[in-house]
């Protein structure tokens, strides 16, 4: 059988959710060739395991080296526009990407179809500035020539892209699931074994808001040996630049440094009583509306998650994956903490681990469905 073909054009080749899409993808059938940037300041150095082309080195939140890089991959493009030759499909994520998509859509007959895919709102989207309504204007001018929109959470077509962008256009859910592949591995078992010693609450994945590093450092401060606060993911120092000074700082506070996806989740999830799914850092806007990974990878084991009501994130959690709070403040999370008992926490893991797996779990035909 032909593997239907898709170029996929992603801002950073290292990137963790990137990754884990273009592997969902080869797992699918599809045959990938990447166009990727390198942010330096951003996260780990990890090799491509797709066929890749490399558009360069580029930096996060320098708008005016980023420019200057989408400058420097055109040409690029150009001298591999016969590679793209045959693509039925080109998926780009955020704007950036989207750009020298329709590039290469324009540089191929026949025009493969151009996908945009959103899983964050970019701060310079939002803002009221003359930057910010000029990105606007870009990515309305090329939304034009987009066959379909995926989105991972429904509030950033609700809250952006119909109301401010005008998209009326085919839009695609496609929620941050765990994405296992064939050989991943499996849930554990509802049968939970009782618990004891303080709350373990976790904060896994990328850890980049330096409103949630505070908070839980408040929380540590004030809660003592009470509570346990356990860090596993991929640091992004750019934005966290006290991260190493908060951990020494708070002896109940430890990171536990990057982890092998899939694999090593399980052993995460097991030993936290709770997570911290909250995203903070740009509030009111992209934090409000998005669906985090790390709410699906913490049900998919079992593991209970808090967020703050009112947001997307705490719309999700309410429907029985977790707790949450009425401001993200401290005293508020403190309170909830020493409220929660030991049964409590076991009773919602255990009800978490009976709920289908496909709540968490991406399926091929998810993954098939977006992108054709």
């Amino acid at each position: 059988m032909t593997r239907r073909r898709l170029l996929v054009f992603g801002f950073d080749a290292a990137e963790a959710a990137q990754r884990r899409r273009i592997r969902a993808y080869l797992d699918c059938g599809f045959d990938v060739l990447g166009f990727t940037m390198r942010r330096a300041n951003m996260t780990h150095d990890a090799a491509p395991f797709w066929d890749n082309v490399d558009l360069g080195l580029t930096r996060n939140a320098a708008m005016g080296q980023r420019l200057s890089a989408l400058a420097r991959a055109l040409p690029i493009l150009w001298r591999n526009r016969r590679r793209m030759r045959g693509a039925e499909t080109i998926v780009a994520r955020n704007l950036d990407m989207l750009v020298l998509g329709a590039a290469a859509q324009a540089m191929v007959r026949p025009r493969p179809r151009l996908i945009y895919e959103c899983l964050d709102i970019h701060g310079l989207m939002t803002g009221s500035g003359p930057a910010s309504r000029a990105a606007r204007g870009l990515e309305r001018r090329l939304l034009s020539r987009v066959s379909a929109l995926v989105v991972s959470s429904p509030a950033f077509q609700r809250e952006y892209f119909g109301p401010v962008q005008g998209w009326t256009g085919d839009t695609r859910l496609v929620e941050n699931k765990l994405w296992t592949g064939p050989d991943g591995p499996a849930r554990p078992s509802p049968d939970v074994t009782p618990r004891t010693g303080p709350i373990v609450l976790g904060w896994v994945g990328t850890l980049r808001c330096p409103q949630s590093l505070d908070l839980l450092a408040q929380v540590a401060a004030r809660m003592g040996d009470r509570v346990r606060i356990r860090m596993h993911g991929i640091v992004h120092h750019h934005a966290l630049p006290d991260f190493d000074a908060t951990l020494a700082a708070h002896p109940n506070l430890s990171f536990h440094g990057a982890y092998a996806y899939p694999g090593g989740l399980e052993e995460i999830y097991r030993d936290c009583d709770v997570v911290w799914a909250q995203d903070l850092w740009q509030w009111g806007t992209n934090s409000t509306w998005l669906l985090p990974n790390r709410i699906y990878e913490a049900g998919f084991f079992g593991c209970p998650s808090i967020a703050v009501a009112g947001t997307e994130t705490g719309r999700r959690v309410e429907a029985g994956l977790g707790w949450t709070i009425p401001a993200p403040e401290a005293d508020a999370l403190v309170d909830l903490l020493t409220r929660l008992d030991r049964p409590a926490l076991d009773d919602r893991r255990r009800a978490i681990l009976r709920m289908p797996a496909s709540h968490f779990r991406q399926s091929a035909e998810e993954i098939g469905a977006s992108v054709t």
